[in-house]
């Protein structure tokens, strides 16, 4: 098996939801690290939500929803925790506000 440590980012993540990080093909994923950055003027809620694979048959869930981030802060949800995902799984991040959030997963993927 071959491991490769990789980071994926998307920026302006608004009022739809986006895809930050799918797991590719024949791989799984341990998620190490995530970070929202608000980049408005104001106060923002943002969620993240773990899409699993319609192969796995399990349940999508909010791995952090509605979490308060000021202006000009970040929020890191998932230190010292991680989060197993399979072949198809999804992150997906939202905002209450268009254009309000910078986004950085850091995950472990295993071949």
């Amino acid at each position: 098996m071959a491991n490769a440590f990789k980071s994926y980012t998307d920026t302006g993540i608004g009022t739809t939801e986006a895809t930050v990080y799918t797991v590719p093909a024949s791989t799984v994923a341990v998620v190490i690290g995530c970070n929202l950055a608000n980049t408005t003027g104001d106060q923002i809620t943002a969620s993240v939500r773990l899409d699993k694979s319609v192969a796995s048959g399990q349940d999508d869930v909010y791995i952090v929803r509605n979490i308060p981030i000021p202006n000009g802060s970040s929020f890191e949800f998932n230190a010292g925790n991680k989060i197993v995902m399979q072949t198809g799984d999804a992150l997906k991040v939202i905002s209450d506000t268009a254009a309000s959030v910078d986004a950085v997963v850091s995950v472990l993927e295993q071949t």
